[in-house]
């Protein structure tokens, strides 16, 4: 697991954004959820787009419909945007979540930890103004949701959040 952590942060670290992201990205988001998703930091947009790549693989994969998956794993972190946390802020408050076996959340009126952990409510409402699939926006909302089981789809995106 720490190994995996200071993987996370050597990507985020090196994040660019290449010209077949770009195409995935122009493919897969309309213009008003493009220029939502613009305003992540882009390491978090990089790890959308991992997410989103691993989720279209594993939809093949499996023979499932992706399209709304595909959507959902670009925007599942868009809650972000409201209150951008940087890579020194999120590597705090990973490892404060860690030390505090999850006790930090009681500081959630502090705005980098109520966007820390509350990132998907705040994504479903920044989304739900823009007219989006009611099953997009239970998909954000719930992706860290892990007393959900047996939603497929939220399963799916689960996973590849937790392994990008």
């Amino acid at each position: 697991m720490n190994f995996y952590r200071v993987k996370q942060f050597y990507w985020a670290i090196n994040s660019k954004i290449d010209k077949k992201d770009l195409e995935f990205l122009h493919g897969n988001l309309n213009k008003n959820e493009l220029k939502l998703f613009y305003k992540l930091a882009v390491h978090e947009q990089k790890h959308s787009i991992k997410v989103a790549y691993d989720v279209e693989y594993v939809c093949k994969k499996n023979n499932i419909d992706c399209k709304l998956l595909l959507k959902a794993a670009l925007l599942h972190d868009i809650g972000k945007a409201y209150k951008k946390l940087n890579l020194i802020d999120k590597s705090i408050m990973l490892l404060a979540d860690n030390v505090t076996k999850g006790s930090i959340k009681k500081l959630s009126n502090i705005k980098k930890v109520n966007v820390y952990y509350n990132h998907g409510k705040i994504g479903r409402e920044i989304l739900k103004d823009c007219s989006c699939d009611e099953k997009l926006l239970y998909l954000i909302e719930n992706h860290h949701n892990h007393n959900l089981i047996g939603d497929i789809e939220l399963d799916i995106l689960r996973m590849c959040d937790d392994r990008n």
